[in-house]
């Protein structure tokens, strides 16, 4: 245990003191939804469109943070050669895995909350009443999408182009799910390619529990597709994960 403490203190260390990812990974997701939440206007249910831009924009920050951040932290640490040597420390590979794990569920909680307190005093928007919905939402949606992200660093080849690969799926990604705003005004076409996504159940979950209070276990349908999603990944990690450089 005080060697898993340890590593995720230092990951802790590590992420806020890169600028960079700092912004990235916590910061880009706020700063999407105080542009949204000043430039939309109108309802969706006979709710605020800001109460639908919180939960939307909380299944973003899961899909940039535990998808994104983390892919890209991996690849960038495995092609600079840094999860070679910790493979050869005492340090055991589940618990660098597991405290890698952890620290971007932190900073995914830290972002909910900047989110929803945002939403709350800049928006006065209304916040859920079933806050174990909420959880089991965000701890569902954290866990597939790290097991997203940990199957696409185990295909990304290089640390270069490991943001860019990233940017190309989430951003599209989020846009054909909703989570920049409702899709139903979009064109068939779109809406049939977003009934494969994964972020568009969970966009789906989150906005039935802040727009129409409804409890996580009442949509069974899009849990089963984030599950299903979050095997696929992990299937890919467990098989093609790697500790040293990918040559060629």
């Amino acid at each position: 245990m005080s060697l898993y403490v340890h590593q995720l203190r230092a990951d802790q260390l590590i992420f806020w003191r890169n600028r960079e990812s700092a912004i990235f990974v916590y910061l880009f997701p706020v700063l999407l939804f105080l542009l949204l939440g000043t430039v939309y206007d109108g309802t969706y249910r006979g709710h605020p469109l800001v109460d639908y831009l919180v939960a939307s924009l909380l299944a973003y920050g899961v899909a940039n943070t535990a998808f994104g951040g983390l892919a890209i932290m991996l690849v960038v640490r495995r092609e600079s050669g840094i999860l070679k040597r910790i493979r050869s420390t005492p340090l055991p590979p589940w618990v660098y895995v597991a405290a890698a794990l952890s620290s971007i569920f932190v900073i995914f909680v830290l972002q909910t909350l900047t989110i929803l307190l945002l939403g709350k005093l800049a928006y006065d928007a209304e916040l859920p009443s079933d806050w174990l919905s909420v959880a089991l939402a965000v701890g569902l949606g954290a866990a597939v999408f790290a097991a997203m992200g940990l199957a696409a660093a185990s295909l990304i080849r290089s640390a270069e182009g490991a943001a860019a690969v990233v940017n190309v799926i989430v951003l599209p990604m989020t846009f054909l799910s909703g989570g920049f705003g409702p899709t139903r005004d979009f064109p068939a076409f779109l809406q049939t390619i977003a009934d494969v996504l994964p972020l568009t159940y969970f966009v789906r979950i989150m906005t039935g529990i802040f727009i129409d209070d409804d409890a996580i276990w009442t949509k069974p349908g899009a849990i089963a597709v984030l599950v299903l999603w979050g095997l696929v990944g992990a299937a890919i990690a467990i098989r093609r994960f790697r500790w040293e450089p990918i040559q060629g």
